[in-house]
């Protein structure tokens, strides 16, 4: 199992491509928006679009969801929890700012402990709240893509609706920081890190 990203939208989300290098099937992970960027991208590494997985609802993680959806006519996985996300996406102001279109309803959602095949390849899914009740991190070969649970030096919001707090911290002590040290941390902004960095020196959680 290997991986490449494209930062998209205003708001620089990283979009991640999780692909088996014998099949080059590809999931899609958080299309926020530059929905031609993303289409151009696979289209230049050859993958094969077979899901399109949301670590969680907000509005700069899934701005392009329709158009990904439809131009490869793959499935949209999302936890039940943020599912109502889905069909807000145009009622704020930041759906504007970030050129956002309507997302369609997911075809499937999540559960703790989940295995999702791509290819020869598997993602296991983790819930991971805090950052909002349905996020979710995926934990690939030797990768977890933290979604907006875990930065590089920092940690996701936790001030909007669903946010909290103590499940954050619980989400990160107990789900993320147990993994190996050497584990490469895929977040949702911003550059890579890995868990022993993260466990050793983020001011919010040491």
């Amino acid at each position: 199992m290997k991986y490449e990203s494209i930062i998209v939208g205003p708001l620089e989300t990283n979009c991640y491509f999780i692909f088996c290098p014998e099949t080059m099937d590809c999931a899609i992970v958080d299309p926020g928006a530059e929905a031609n960027s993303i289409i151009r991208m696979i289209s230049e590494k050859n993958f094969k679009p077979t899901l399109l997985l949301n670590t969680h609802g907000h509005i700069d993680h899934i701005g392009a969801n329709r158009d990904i959806k439809e131009k490869f006519d793959i499935p949209l996985y999302i936890h039940s929890a943020d599912s109502p996300m889905l069909e807000s996406v145009l009622q704020t102001e930041m759906g504007l700012f970030l050129g956002a279109t309507d997302s369609p309803p997911a075809d499937h959602f999540f559960k703790d402990g989940e295995k999702i095949k791509i290819g020869k390849s598997v993602l296991k899914v983790i819930h991971t709240p805090g950052h909002s009740q349905g996020s979710v991190s995926f934990l690939g070969d030797g990768f977890l893509l933290s979604g907006d649970t875990l930065f590089c030096g920092g940690v996701g919001r936790t001030d909007l609706p669903g946010g909290s707090w103590p499940e954050m911290v619980s989400s990160i002590k107990d789900k993320i920081l147990t993994l190996p040290d050497e584990m490469i941390v895929l977040p949702g902004h911003g550059p890579h890190t890995t868990v022993g960095q993260e466990k050793n020196s983020n001011p919010f959680i040491t």
